[in-house]
């Protein structure tokens, strides 16, 4: 192999490996983070509906206060409750109000979902797209996983 192929080979390959695989492993972080504070709002949605339908004014519960040590709580009037909204900030809402809040910050974050996941496919398309120059940089033949899964079944 000449040394224009070889540098090639070599660029492509540190594309991938300090560039690409680096950024999707971030991006999909990220959009893991994401989605535990969906499904943190979608618990918090559900507890806040499960109160008003039962009609529910006080409410005793165990508090994790971290190394799942746990303590007894009471809460003595549930109609109105803080909430993080950001930033170390907290708002005391009413349940009407924090479901209203719950559903904008739902669909808030239904939409950097998306983003993620358009990043994450564009990322994952750029390193197929670099495979697919390294192969036929090395003159491979293509790899297709529709016929060689016909031929093992």
């Amino acid at each position: 192999m000449d040394e224009g192929r070889q540098k090639d080979l070599q660029l492509l390959e540190e594309i991938i490996d300090k560039g690409l695989k680096q950024k999707l492993v971030h991006a999909t972080a990220s959009r893991d983070k994401i989605f535990e504070e969906q499904k943190v709002l979608s618990d918090l949605r559900k507890n806040l509906e499960t109160l008003e339908n039962n009609d529910v004014n006080s409410l005793k519960t165990m508090v994790n206060l971290g190394s799942e040590v746990y303590m007894q709580a009471e809460v003595p009037d549930t109609r109105h409750i803080f909430m993080d909204i950001g930033l170390g900030f907290y708002v005391e809402f009413t349940r009407q109000e924090a479901l209203d809040h719950i559903s904008q910050r739902e669909e808030r974050i239904k939409k950097q979902l998306e983003e993620f996941t358009g990043v994450i496919t564009q990322i994952k398309g750029r390193i197929k797209l670099a495979h697919y120059q390294i192969q036929q940089i090395l003159n491979l033949p293509e790899e297709n996983n529709t016929s060689s899964r016909q031929r093992a079944f």
